[in-house]
């Protein structure tokens, strides 16, 4: 645990492909590289993310997430990380979402703290060990694929705060 100060406002930015490497992939077409495919009835966007799997007992995991969202204002008292492999998460429909994330390593604090809100088409793959919040929604039922690592190991760290690290306040 780590004494946290004051609470802070987070507001979030705009996810970019440049503002996140830091921390992972942002999962997108625009302009990204793509191929018709399919008798040209279709085109691939191809290897949007390092999907990153440990050399363990581990096994690739696709599942679907249906998340709510959380009280306003949101208060940060943990954050979380998975040691083992990254984690993907991609809306099934396109409604904005917000990514609070810290850089792997050192303990989440809030000057490390960053809120990403994504424009509904864009998901975001969290690189091994990046400290992040769980699931941020704005809507009800909102569904994502998620992409992760299955295994015997434990593949998923929490950090509480002594007390509460920053809010996401009601109007972001």
């Amino acid at each position: 645990m780590s004494q946290a100060p004051n609470r802070m406002p987070l507001i979030p930015r705009p996810l970019t492909r440049e503002a996140f490497a830091p921390f992972g992939d942002v999962i997108e077409t625009a302009g990204r590289d793509h191929f018709t495919i399919n008798d040209g009835y279709a085109e691939r966007f191809h290897d949007l993310a390092n999907i990153d799997l440990a050399e363990q007992n581990g096994r690739t995991l696709l599942s679907i997430f249906r998340a709510r969202p959380r009280p306003r204002p949101i208060v940060i008292t943990m954050m979380e990380r998975h040691p083992l492999s990254s984690q993907a998460f991609i809306p099934l429909y396109s409604v904005p979402f917000l990514v609070l994330v810290a850089p792997a390593g050192a303990e989440p604090t809030l000057e490390n703290l960053t809120l990403f809100r994504t424009n509904g088409r864009q998901g975001v793959n969290f690189a091994r060990g990046v400290w992040h919040f769980p699931l941020l929604v704005e809507q009800e039922n909102q569904e994502f694929l998620i992409v992760d690592r299955g295994g015997p190991e434990k593949n998923c760290d929490l950090f509480y705060f002594e007390g509460v690290l920053g809010e996401i306040p009601a109007a972001t």
